[in-house]
């Protein structure tokens, strides 16, 4: 099963259903006529319409009927009364593809009440610039080509991995949660920069390309991140004393633990209320 020429819903339509959208669209994979996007909010829905020409659906229950390929882009919280609304409407005809953090197929299977062609997916913001990093969940009960599917939405938006379900938690620690760490390092640099007398803009500009030249030098060399450091850090010189300023402050195992509490906290959305 290709998505060409299928009819893709977005159950929600917040930032990462945007980016999806938005994505799709950009790499020629899925025409706007062809999508369809759910929202509460009727300016955020009526927005998303104007500005990328999907339809906008009159409620989850229509969106599902009418798509071939339902991408569930809803917070965690409230999925279990989004799949009681949902799961009359699903068929076998449908592939469901969730994108909710935390939310094992398990939990969605439960509340739906029946079987269902279901991937798990954790993409991340970055697919809105089609850079995204998505990880597939290796999945049961998929027809010949849903997995190809999923590869093929998510591949138009950025790097695709597939992993067991049980590393899922770890991507939303990693790379669904990344880019905001990221963008904390980056305005941390420019506040670096305007304490030592530079204009906000300036500092700012030369902080994001420094970041974006250094990932772009790592993927098109291929080095590990390491022998980048070195390459750059001279003798006695000024980088290895930035260096031992960040080794101070705990900047690694600041970083570990950010995976590592963004990682238990899905597990715990995964759970759902206590």
């Amino acid at each position: 099963m290709s998505v060409k020429g299928k009819r893709v819903g977005f159950l929600g339509g917040g930032n990462m259903g945007e980016a999806l959208i938005k994505g799709l669209i950009a790499a020629s994979v899925v025409p706007a006529d062809l999508m369809i996007a759910s929202e509460p909010r009727s300016d955020r829905l009526a927005d998303l319409e104007r500005r990328y020409g999907v339809r906008a659906a009159a409620s989850n229950v229509e969106l599902v009927r009418e798509a071939d390929v339902v991408v569930l882009a809803v917070k965690p919280q409230i999925m279990t009364p989004v799949l009681a609304e949902i799961s009359p409407s699903l068929a076998k005809r449908h592939l469901v593809i969730s994108i909710a953090a935390g939310v094992s197929t398990a939990t969605i299977r439960a509340g739906v009440g029946k079987g269902l062609r279901l991937i798990r997916v954790m993409p991340n913001a970055p697919a809105l610039v089609l850079q995204g990093a998505t990880a597939i969940a290796k999945a049961t009960g998929l027809e010949d080509g849903d997995l190809e599917t999923a590869r093929e939405i998510f591949g138009a938006v950025g790097k695709v991995v597939v992993l067991e379900e049980e590393l899922m938690d770890a991507v939303t620690g990693l790379s669904g949660s990344g880019p905001a760490y990221v963008a904390v390092v980056i305005e941390s640099l420019a506040d670096g920069g305007v304490k030592m007398g530079l204009d906000r803009v300036t500092a700012m500009t030369l902080a994001t390309q420094t970041v974006l030249g250094a990932v772009t030098l790592l993927l098109e060399t291929g080095v590990h991140p390491g022998t980048l450091k070195d390459m750059v850090s001279s003798p006695g010189g000024t980088t290895i004393a930035g260096i031992a300023a960040l080794e101070e402050g705990g900047i690694r195992t600041t970083l570990i633990q950010a995976v590592e509490r963004a990682t238990l906290r899905s597990r715990e959305l995964g759970r759902g209320p206590s």
